[in-house]
């Protein structure tokens, strides 16, 4: 009896001190997870992380069927001085994924353009059976195909390769987008549309310089129709991605309105050619302003640290057009959770199909901003409800701008698809308007000489 009573005492306080050491580790857990998940994040922008295997994905099921070009490896992969046959297992041309992970992009700026990296491993993705939401499937016949991809790494072609090295008489990256202009006219693929089903990765401003003009019918995937005529690309067949942003993510971001002691912020580079003279009548206009910063930074040094610091600080950040219309600080304002002022009249915003930008940035006319005491009347004018609900409409929202591998639901990846899928139907119009009187045309060059 006195046995069963003192088991029945210590049973209370077995159970107490087993759950107090499940309670402990579990916090730990949680510590130790929330603390290292900007590293996991960032190793996937890398580009480092491997998978798990997944199902693949059934193209019946897909938002938009993908052909993608087994182009040569240097047009892709090779530029990354990325090998087959080294132990990756993945074949002479793509690297395998769920085995090896995937080759590592290049850091620093080239980042901000590397677009054509993460749709490619997306396609990848989704014929290996690595994760991926499945919208955009790669099937291996051209007549199942929506779309045609051109897998060319143009912007690391142009950081790397837009230099002529003697004794060549043109740039590598001039030679590249010259085999690939006869590597696409060689495809029937390509004679069967003239390319308007094709879609041609060209984000960095400078990228396909020389090719742009040849395959004007493609669907481009730009940042910004700044260095481009109307008639080779345009809003109505082209598509606009977003910049990788440069600064990290703001997670857990609590700090709002009143612990962000700036009231306006900008830090780049102030005098510009082309269309950016407008920010050096910007800045001779604010930076005497109290609560203002507005100074010359760059990338160098410590400077993405700065900014980030910055635009954490600050309650508006002002994108301002430069050389280009549009650059990756409108991204940075978003992932940092700065109300974007956007002063570029020129501009094509991401998605803007589907997503309202008044929500969540505060766009304005070139000549109103430089009207003495416009923008920071109107800035001053913005209530604090306004922007508090800006802030909490951009952490919603900064998802859509966020490239990642895995690609996940709504992500900037998944987000250009739908954006392609989308201009599916113009393009079948187009393409069946090109064959009317395709019958004819076969006849001709079917029909027997005359005799003389």
């Amino acid at each position: 009896m006195a046995a069963s009573a003192s088991a029945s005492c210590r049973s209370p306080l077995v159970w107490f001190f087993s759950l107090a050491a499940a309670l402990f580790f579990a916090s730990w857990y949680l510590l130790l997870d929330s603390a290292a998940a900007p590293a996991v994040l960032d190793a996937r922008r890398q580009g480092l992380r491997s998978v798990s295997p997944a199902t693949k994905c059934d193209p019946d099921k897909a938002l938009l069927r993908v052909y993608m070009y087994d182009l040569p490896l240097e047009f892709h992969f090779g530029l990354l001085d990325w090998k087959p046959g080294t132990g990756d297992g993945g074949g002479d041309l793509w690297p395998d994924l769920l085995r090896h992970g995937v080759p590592e992009y290049p850091g620093g700026l080239n980042l901000q353009h590397s677009i054509e990296y993460w749709l490619t491993l997306d396609l990848l993705a989704s014929e290996q059976g690595a994760p991926t939401p499945c919208n955009a499937v790669r099937v291996r016949d051209p007549a199942r195909a929506d779309v045609v991809f051109v897998p060319f790494f143009s912007s690391l072609s142009v950081n790397r390769h837009s230099k002529v090295v003697p004794p060549a008489r043109t740039s590598e990256d001039h030679a590249l987008q010259r085999r690939l202009i006869e590597f696409l006219a060689a495809q029937p693929e390509w004679r069967r549309s003239g390319g308007r089903d094709h879609v041609v990765l060209a984000h960095h401003p400078n990228g396909m310089f020389d090719a742009r003009y040849k395959l004007w019918p493609c669907v481009f995937v730009l940042c910004d129709f700044g260095r481009y005529p109307h008639s080779v690309a345009n809003i109505d067949k082209d598509v606009i991605a977003p910049y990788l942003h440069m600064v990290d993510n703001f997670f857990n971001d609590s700090a709002g309105y009143n612990d962000r002691p700036t009231l306006l912020y900008f830090q780049g580079a102030i005098y510009r050619k082309d269309g950016g003279f407008i920010r050096q009548e910007l800045y001779y206009l604010l930076k005497d302003e109290k609560d203002v910063h507005f100074s010359f930074g760059s990338v160098a040094g410590n400077g993405i640290e700065q900014s980030t610091r910055g635009m954490r600080a600050s309650k508006f950040c002002l994108n301002i057009a430069g050389d280009t219309p549009s650059s990756n600080r409108l991204f940075d304002s978003i992932v940092s959770h700065c109300v974007p002022i956007i002063i570029s009249d020129e501009i094509e915003l991401p998605f803007e199909d589907v997503l309202d930008y008044s929500k969540f940035c505060i766009i304005v006319r070139g000549a109103d901003a430089v009207k003495k005491g416009f923008l920071i009347n109107l800035i001053k004018g913005i209530s604090q409800e306004e922007w508090t609900s800006m802030w909490n409409k951009l952490k919603e929202v900064e998802r859509h701008f966020e490239y990642q591998y895995p690609s996940q639901h709504d992500d900037a990846v998944q987000m250009i698809w739908k954006t392609i899928a989308r201009k599916v139907p113009s393009i079948r119009l187009k393409i069946n308007r090109l064959r009317r009187f395709s019958r004819f045309e076969a006849n001709k060059t079917n029909e027997t000489p005359a005799r003389s």
